[in-house]
């Protein structure tokens, strides 16, 4: 009777594990394949060859790219090289992107780059805020861009409990900024286990000097965060629950939910258009083709612009899109006066004029 009902138990068991997976993959969206949308005036940038994980642009047009991430469970090509920032202007005929140096005493063997955002102080000097993964923790690094040495200088490392996992970040003032927290656990086996189970234990955190705090929670995978041209409201992309969290922000620094964008896809980083206020969201067409990386089946790319952000019906549409032959596992899309780049987690990076 016991060995019975041990079995009866395993079965039940095993069925339940047998039907979390099924739901898994299909919030994956693993049967997934894009239809291919290519602008016609689009180049690789031959320099840009293991990723370029998130990208932001200067008013000027000079664009900061981060480069060479190593997250657990996913491909890099370059396993041995540390990371970089790479630096493009956009203003340039036929633009080329170029590594900064780093001075400052920074560990540069050490660095693995993976959210950044710029700053402008009141006095017009440029900072850029890098989330960090040195030994796979979470840091965010400050560094001051010298735009003559075409150089960054190593101002600072912030490190606090609450930064963790951290994915992505906006700044908003000095030392002032939002994070995302894209997993609860920091074991990459417990990781996949968290987004299997859909547990929602992930944030958005807000830091300054004087206080850190958790200013939004429950999401499946909090990942790309940015801001409104005017800072009143700031954009979350949850990037298993296929959506996107419009938030209000108030003074104090908490955010409060207005709506949720369903795309149907996995969105990953966000930037916005500074002539529109549209939202570009980098989105991974079929997540498990990223999981499991098949040079024969490659992950797509897929780029969505959102108009009307707070309208009751915004307007969603695709700007970009392919199956893997051209660039792999898009994580992001930045614009400048009809310019778009077009980056990846680990793959290549592309250049179109629209």
């Amino acid at each position: 009777m016991g060995k019975l009902v041990a079995l009866v138990l395993l079965g039940v068991g095993l069925s339940l594990v047998g039907e979390m997976f099924l739901a898994f993959r299909e919030r994956m969206n693993a049967s997934r394949e894009v239809e291919p949308v290519e602008p016609e005036n689009c180049r690789l940038i031959e320099e840009l060859e293991n990723g370029s994980e998130d990208i932001d642009i200067l008013p000027s047009g000079l664009a900061f790219i981060s480069s060479g991430l190593k997250y657990p469970g996913l491909q890099n090509f370059a396993p041995d090289e540390p990371g970089k920032i790479f630096l493009m202007d956009l203003n340039e005929q036929n633009p080329r992107a170029q590594a900064l140096e780093i001075s400052g005493g920074f560990d540069k063997e050490l660095f693995n780059p993976h959210g950044i955002s710029i700053f402008i102080d009141k006095d017009h000097t440029v900072y850029l805020y890098v989330v960090n993964h040195p030994h796979m923790k979470s840091t965010v690094e400050i560094f001051k861009f010298e735009e003559q040495q075409r150089s960054l200088v190593y101002l600072k490392t912030i490190k606090h409990e609450l930064l963790k996992s951290v994915n992505d970040i906006v700044v908003l003032g000095p030392e002032q900024f939002y994070a995302t927290r894209d997993h609860y656990f920091t074991n990459s086996f417990l990781s996949l286990f968290e987004m299997i189970l859909d547990l929602r234990w992930t944030y958005v955190l807000f830091y300054s000097p004087k206080e850190v705090k958790v200013v939004a929670k429950g999401f499946c995978s909090a990942n790309g965060i940015t801001v409104s041209a005017d800072q009143k409201y700031v954009y979350v992309a949850d990037i298993a629950a296929k959506n996107i969290h419009i938030m209000e922000k108030h003074d104090n620094w908490d955010l409060t939910q207005l709506k949720v964008i369903q795309l149907g896809t996995l969105v990953d980083n966000l930037t916005v258009d500074p002539a529109t206020g549209d939202i570009l969201a980098g989105c991974h067409p079929n997540l498990m083709k990223l999981l499991n990386y098949n040079p024969e089946d490659p992950p797509g790319s897929e780029v969505l612009r959102i108009q009307n952000v707070l309208s009751e019906k915004p307007r969603v549409s695709t700007v970009y899109a392919n199956n893997g032959s051209v660039l792999q596992g898009t994580s992001v899309a930045s614009v400048y006066r009809g310019k778009i780049l077009i980056g990846t987690v680990f793959h290549k990076t592309l250049y179109c004029e629209l």
